[in-house]
């Protein structure tokens, strides 16, 4: 079926499509409707290839995934507490046919049939070198483990398909057993994980390897030991802890290490071929390093306020924004719990996840715009100062531009951004500077900054401490009521309260990535890495009883997060972790990476988390809402609906 299998108005074909019935016609158009078509080496490997297709089709290029596996926790909050999406953020009114939940069910189920006929077949593909087939069926038993373990970690205990199906749709399916689910997906991991190589398949990074299924193996035994599972009379948090261990021991064997300072991770160099990355989403071809090859996202534009809603210092239009991006979604921003999180002073993580200082972006380097860089200084004269309470002592003083973007020009145009130095005022473009990401804004801003017109500061700054300040600044507290939600209204006469620290991680600015659309940017984006494994070795630890032991694998993280060196000792190593150590360290380092609801559900730590951070859904989270509802589609389509049931919506 093709990508018309993601729009809202999903075909009646569609039901059954999910739970068996596709044929090779529905894959690929023109090449067949089975048979012998299917054992051709060359069909059977693009088969396999189009399993990756829901990664970077929709999964992880569209808001929807982020708003159920993000939204809904402690970690996040909508701007101003805003009425949108509240079906899945505060869980009001949520039902079986919210989009965002309906979709994901339909998605996750789109391409196991795929998966299917591809691990059926696999036996019989002619034409094709041993080892490519043996690799390709490991791919495609990842793929359809990770597949199972959306759906049942959201779902719960779904119905379980292991053939292609092809004589038609099952219309009165029946659910599996959480030990059947999750016996299946271990199953495909051990074997993937045998089946495939450490390097990927024909050097196409974007494939699963060894490490991608060792990490969704331990990813998985600690999802179902959230649910009590066992293994021959093994803990399945013993299991989590036995492979993550394991791979992080033979982190360099698999072909992955942890970078030595977080900052890295995200810089734009190490967004293609990332060192840490397991899994990731990318275009299924990303051998030629062009802006064809990489996958749209437009994640980014909900994370952001809009700087210009204070047009009078920031000057730049939203949809002429070529530094951040159109972000004029402006949903989700972080809930004061996630903010509170990160000690600044010794966590460089703050400003890696987070944007607080707000510049304006000129474009002098390209040829089109030349005199954008005075254009866009602000002269701070009574009126600005009165507005914003900037001490009137800075009336006359000028606020530079902070970044300069170009253009290049390929499938798309793409704007690669240099960073004005501070100090020279000369505009002169000879002058920029290559940064590892744009992004990354100075913590904390310093009293004499001259390149930022406002600033949201993470320590509140007394009245005092702000008049020596030329520019606008914000207490992040401020823009919090008493209960922990965002402020609705103004608290000082302007549009302040509509700002907020802007997420960082899944926004890109690097040469070969950025599309003519500002409200999309393309890039890949982390699935799993191996952060992560460190986090779920600490947490089966924690969980089995070691805190010690536990420490021992939160402290690498730490430790390459930790501003200065010598600060570790004092500030940033633990000496043992509990359930909730692990719990904030896993927001720290995670947040924002499609994981959070996940793991709340396995802690079963909904009513206790949802109450530090997330207030509006403390008060409508039931017992019902660790499962999301059954789709709409799906239950129409089939015969038994009242049997199987919609999880209690």
């Amino acid at each position: 079926m093709k990508r018309n299998i993601f729009s809202n108005a999903l075909t009646v074909a569609f039901a059954a499509f999910a739970l068996g019935a596709c044929s090779l016609d529905e894959y690929n158009p023109g090449a067949g409707s089975g048979g012998d078509e299917t054992r051709n080496f060359t069909k059977w490997q693009g088969m396999v290839t189009y399993c990756y297709e829901p990664l970077y089709g929709q999964l992880f290029s569209a808001f929807d995934y982020f708003a159920v596996a993000e939204g809904g926790t402690d970690l996040w909050l909508t701007s101003n507490n805003r009425t949108w999406g509240q079906q899945v953020f505060y869980y009001e009114g949520l039902t079986t046919n919210t989009n965002y939940t309906n979709k994901l069910f339909n998605q996750a189920y789109s391409l196991i049939n795929t998966c299917n006929t591809a691990i059926e077949v696999a036996p019989e593909v002619v034409g094709g070198d041993e080892h490519a087939i043996r690799v390709l069926e490991g791919e495609a038993r990842c793929l359809r483990a990770y597949y199972y373990y959306i759906l049942v970690s959201n779902y719960g205990n779904v119905t379980l398909k292991l053939n292609s199906s092809q004589d038609g749709a099952e219309m009165r399916p029946q659910r599996n057993t959480y030990e059947e689910l999750y016996g299946q997906m271990v199953a495909d991991l051990k074997l993937a994980a045998e089946y495939l190589d450490v390097e990927p398949l024909n050097g196409d990074y974007a494939r699963c390897t060894k490490k991608t299924a060792l990490g969704l193996l331990a990813r998985v035994y600690a999802q179902g030991a959230g649910e009590g599972l066992s293994e021959d009379g093994v803990s399945y948090w013993q299991r989590a802890k036995e492979v993550a261990e394991d791979l992080i021991a033979n982190a360099s064997t698999y072909g992955a290490r942890l970078y030595d300072d977080v900052a890295e991770v995200w810089a734009a160099a190490n967004n293609k071929s990332n060192d840490e990355a397991l899994f990731i989403a990318s275009a299924p071809s990303t051998k030629v390093a062009t802006s064809a090859n990489y996958a749209q996202s437009n994640i980014f534009s909900y994370m952001y306020p809009k700087p210009n809603n204070l047009n009078d210092i920031y000057l730049v239009k939203d949809n002429a924004n070529y530094y951040l991006g159109r972000v004029n979604n402006n949903i989700l921003a972080p809930s004061k719990y996630l903010i509170d999180l990160f000690d600044a002073d010794y966590d460089k993580r703050w400003e890696v996840t987070f944007m607080t200082a707000y510049g304006n972006p000129t474009l002098k380097q390209t040829t089109w715009y030349p005199s954008d860089y005075e254009d866009k200084t602000v002269t701070l004269d009574e009126g600005l100062c009165e507005k914003y309470g900037i001490d009137q002592r800075h009336v006359g003083k000028k606020i530079y531009p902070y970044a300069d973007g170009n253009m290049t020009t390929g499938t798309w145009n793409q704007w690669p951004h240099k960073i004005w130095p501070r100090g020279d005022h000369s505009g002169d473009i000879t002058v920029l500077q290559d940064v590892d990401n744009v992004y990354y804004t100075p913590y904390p801003l310093d009293v004499d900054e001259d390149r930022f017109v406002i600033y949201l500061s993470k320590d509140p700054l007394t009245a005092e401490e702000k008049a020596e300040r030329a520019y606008v600044c914000v207490n992040i507290d401020d823009l919090f009521d008493e209960e922990g939600k965002y402020v609705e209204v103004a608290f000082d006469g302007t549009n302040t309260y509509q700002l907020y620290p802007g997420f960082n991680k899944l926004n890109w600015c690097f040469d070969g990535a950025y599309t003519s659309n500002l409200q999309r940017k393309v890039g890949d984006t982390f699935i799993m890495r191996l952060a992560e494994v460190y986090l779920i070795a600490a947490e089966a630890n924690a969980m089995l009883g070691d805190g010690a032991r536990a420490a021992q694998y939160l402290n690498p993280l730490r430790q390459r997060a930790c501003r200065n060196a010598e600060d570790f000792e004092a500030h940033m190593r633990l000496t043992t972790a509990t359930e909730q150590d692990v719990l904030d360290e896993y927001a720290r380092e995670l947040c924002g990476e499609f994981n959070r609801w996940a793991l709340l559900k396995r802690h079963h730590a909904f009513e206790s988390q949802l109450a530090k951070g997330n207030p509006r859904a403390a008060r409508s989270f039931t017992e019902k809402n660790y499962l999301r509802p059954i789709s709409y589609d799906f239950l129409n389509q089939i015969e038994n609906s009242a049997e199987y049931g919609n999880n209690g919506y």
